[in-house]
């Protein structure tokens, strides 16, 4: 399968947020839509991401065009928006909400979104790539350190009572 990674279209945007409010939904030990609302709502209207500064949201496709997956990147992490201390991160870029449909996962859909966050920091000049996962998240946790990004406990925040994980990636 090839995959192309782009920017998001407009037109895209519902069915993105769909893909993303049921992939999280469906982690085992994740918070349900029930328990995190406005998380979810974030989700739901993923393509709201693009409108602020120095942001991209990504997707991932087929050679059909066929959704895939998507992912948020931050070339200015004041722009990120998580808790804890990453918005104060400098010289560095972010991605957040990474997500793959059922049908894609092992087949390098969540690897090409996260090469091409960090293609995308190296154009930018800037030393580290920052991101935040949870225990739910085993599959993209593993993938993340394979690509060399590293715990980063100053990182850490809870989300409610979920505990979120920083990583970094220096470049």
């Amino acid at each position: 399968m090839t995959i192309s990674v782009r920017d998001l279209r407009m037109n895209e945007a519902a069915a993105l947020g769909e893909l993303l409010v049921d992939v999280y939904a469906s982690l085992p030990g994740f918070p349900s839509p029930a328990e995190q609302p406005a998380y979810y709502e974030m989700l739901t209207h993923i393509g709201r991401f693009s409108e602020r500064p120095a942001t991209r949201v990504l997707v991932a496709l087929d050679e059909q065009e066929a959704l895939l997956g998507g992912v948020v990147y931050f070339a200015d992490m004041a722009q990120y928006g998580s808790g804890g201390s990453a918005t104060s991160v400098k010289n560095a870029s972010g991605l957040r909400l990474l997500g793959v449909s059922p049908e894609a996962r092992g087949r390098g859909v969540g690897k090409a979104l996260t090469q091409t966050c960090i293609r995308l920091a190296r154009t930018q000049q800037h030393r580290e790539v920052v991101l935040h996962t949870t225990q739910a998240m085993q599959i993209a946790w593993a993938m993340y350190e394979k690509l060399g990004f590293v715990r980063s406990k100053d990182l850490d925040f809870l989300q409610g009572e979920l505990p979120v994980f920083g990583f970094r990636l220096v470049l």
